[in-house]
């Protein structure tokens, strides 16, 4: 005659809670797997939002993909050459790169302004149609340490490669209230029409204390956040350098967006 099952004892229970871990972690996964596609569909409508909204085009009204589908073209970068990689896939994200060594490459530390040790060889660009079709402007990403997190944002910039329409910082974690305020469009809005270099060709963008006084080149740096805003200024002084977009402004300004 079988034995009875008997939960009440040491193994029964043991049985049970085994039992009961095994579904739950079934189910768990599942849910990962099954959610996935819908998160993944968020994450890349929350960044054409960030991309469309630094580029003057979104408000509560605004069909995200329509939109950008229609206005917004990617394409992607050689920083080293400046040139437009033929061919390269819809989906190639330079954060994914950044973290594969045959597609990323070690910054000198020298020359680590964003205090980022590396990154992708090849970056996405955006380029900003107007309702006649002719770019009106460009999105560059760009990103760099500040004092708690890597700040990630884009810059809006005019077809001359020099003046800035706007900015706007998407992922950070910096000290709410403090150096968290690189997200307020109030801040962000000291940027825009500012240039990035001078009569030179040399960066003149700079963010410091008391540097809003300079009405062409100059930003207010954030009360009570002075290394966030020292990132903010690594940031642009890496990006917008010889390592970084200057090789592809330079061809912007010679040859234009198109």
């Amino acid at each position: 005659m079988a034995k009875k099952f008997d939960k009440d004892s040491f193994s029964g229970t043991l049985i049970v809670v085994l039992a009961v871990s095994l579904i739950c972690s079934v189910i768990v996964a599942g849910a990962v797997v099954g959610l996935k596609p819908i998160q993944e569909k968020q994450k890349l409508q929350d960044k054409q939002g960030y991309i469309l909204s630094v580029a003057g085009l979104m408000d509560k009204n605004t069909d995200i993909g329509k939109t950008f589908a229609e206005r917004i073209e990617q394409r992607v970068v050689d920083l080293a050459t400046g040139e437009y990689v033929k061919d390269a896939p819809k989906d190639f994200s330079a954060r994914v790169a950044a973290k594969d060594p045959a597609q990323s490459i070690r910054i000198k530390p020298e020359d680590d302004l964003a205090g980022i040790k590396s990154r992708a060889k090849y970056t996405e660009v955006y380029l900003v149609k107007g309702e006649d079709g002719k770019i009106g402007q460009i999105i560059l990403p760009m990103h760099g340490n500040g004092l708690w997190s890597v700040m990630y944002g884009f810059v809006a910039i005019q077809p001359d490669g020099n003046t800035i329409n706007g900015i706007t910082y998407y992922e950070q974690g910096e000290t709410p209230g403090l150096g968290g305020e690189i997200g307020n469009p109030l801040w962000q809005q000291k940027f825009v029409g500012k240039k990035l270099f001078d009569g030179q060709g040399k960066l003149a963008l700079h963010v410091g204390k008391g540097a809003g006084s300079d009405k062409e080149h100059g930003v207010d740096a954030l009360s009570g956040a002075s290394l966030t805003s020292k990132g903010v200024q690594g940031s642009f002084a890496y990006w917008f350098g010889e390592n970084g977009y200057i090789p592809y402004l330079n061809k912007l300004k010679s040859a234009g967006a198109q």
